[in-house]
This record gives C-alpha cells, sequence and structure tokens, in this order.
C-alpha cells in the first residue's frame, strides 16, 4: 500500500493538491509552480494538523 494518496487535484501548470498520509490520516497541502513546489501539513484555524480517520 502506498504511505500517501492524493485526495484532490486543481490546476495544470500552477498545481494545488491534497495528499493523505494513510499511516498518520494528517493531510498535506502541495503546491507546484513551475520548478518550484512544496509540501507541508493542511492546518486547521487553531494551528493543528488536519487529521483525515483511517
Amino acid at each position: 500500500m502506498e504511505r500517501f494518496k492524493k485526495v484532490y487535484q486543481q490546476g495544470v501548470l500552477e498545481v494545488v493538491e491534497i495528499w493523505v498520509d494513510t499511516e498518520t490520516g494528517i493531510n498535506y497541502v502541495f503546491r507546484k509552480s513551475g520548478y518550484s513546489g512544496g509540501f507541508t501539513p493542511l492546518l486547521d484555524k487553531d494551528g493543528k494538523p488536519i487529521v483525515t480517520p483511517q
């Protein structure tokens, strides 16, 4: 089984994706624009990671 599962994708040249860690349930946002990008936990309004129940 893959550790990360993509659950959302938007865009082609400027991409935003949401990935879920299948072991912890933590959601991550991936942002790519041109040759640069970043991957970081998706946080709620209190600064805590958003967790999808597994």
